[in-house]
């Protein structure tokens, strides 16, 4: 199958780029599901019905989320209503509402979405690894799952970087998530799983990780908050990864970063 992930969606102007290029994406590319990370989607800070909505409409077939999760209140009641929605699978049992992991049927395949949130210089949330591990013993790749993503979103390098050779063999892809700049380590690991330490954000880049650069770079210079943050509004770079995997195993079998749109090189995969 193939797929492709697009990572954090920053505000209007990421989400109109979702409406602009997820369509004619998953044309050329022929996109079994797309999967885009959405915890910066209203406003800049976490996301609502509205603008889950508009990604949905988009194209998105699984929204994950992050650290911003419930940011807006009304995320607290809306994610248990819509199990397209998911936040970090590793908030302590019984704390958050909603899940953290979910397997769907997308477009004939049985696709395992993860989402987990990293603990360095992060909320110390439950131990990523040991969470990730019960989804991948409760729907193995290739046995129960045709295609299983794990969403990393995590500060630390290292530990995404860890997250990807913990599931080599066992993931079709785990992406990095929450730095908000594409990396350029997209690679298909020993065991076959693709991996990219961060698929970068979904939004403007004439900016400071997507908002207006003027308060970020005044409480660098300063230390003092004199405004509040805005997400910038210009043209939106679409950042992600595509993936195609072998119908038989899930394994990835080529990987290729996705850049459209905006001031960041364009990087579509070719065949």
């Amino acid at each position: 199958m193939r797929f492709a992930f697009f990572g954090d969606v920053m505000g209007r102007a990421g989400r109109n780029a979702c409406e602009k290029y997820i369509p004619r994406l998953r044309e050329d590319l022929k996109l079994d599901a797309v999967i885009v990370n959405g915890e910066n989607a209203a406003g800049g800070f976490g996301i609502n019905e509205k603008t889950a909505n508009q990604l949905f409409n988009a194209g998105a077939d699984v929204i994950t989320l992050g650290n911003h999760s419930f940011d807006q209140a009304e995320a607290l009641s809306y994610i248990e209503r819509e199990p397209r929605l998911l936040r970090p699978v590793n908030y302590p049992r019984g704390v958050m509402p909603g899940k953290g992991a979910n397997l769907y049927d997308v477009s004939g395949y049985n696709i395992l979405v993860v989402n987990v949130q990293g603990r360095v210089f992060m909320d110390a949330l439950d131990d990523p690894f040991v969470a990730v591990a019960e989804q991948l013993d409760a729907a193995p790749l290739g046995v129960v799952a045709d295609m299983v993503l794990i969403d990393m979103h995590a500060e630390a390098t290292s530990e995404k970087m860890a997250m990807g050779h913990f599931c080599d063999g066992r993931a079709s892809l785990v992406v990095g998530t929450h730095q908000h700049i594409p990396t350029a380590d997209c690679q298909i690991l020993d065991g076959g799983t693709a991996y990219q330490t961060d698929a970068g954000m979904c939004g403007d880049y004439n900016s400071v990780i997507g908002m207006e650069a003027d308060e970020p770079v005044n409480r660098f210079v300063t230390r003092r908050r004199t405004g509040q943050f805005k997400p910038a509004m210009g043209p939106a770079t679409m950042c992600g990864v595509f993936v195609e995997t072998d119908n038989a195993t899930g394994l990835a079998i080529h990987v290729a970063p996705i850049r459209i749109g905006g001031r960041l090189s364009e990087a579509i995969p070719t065949f």
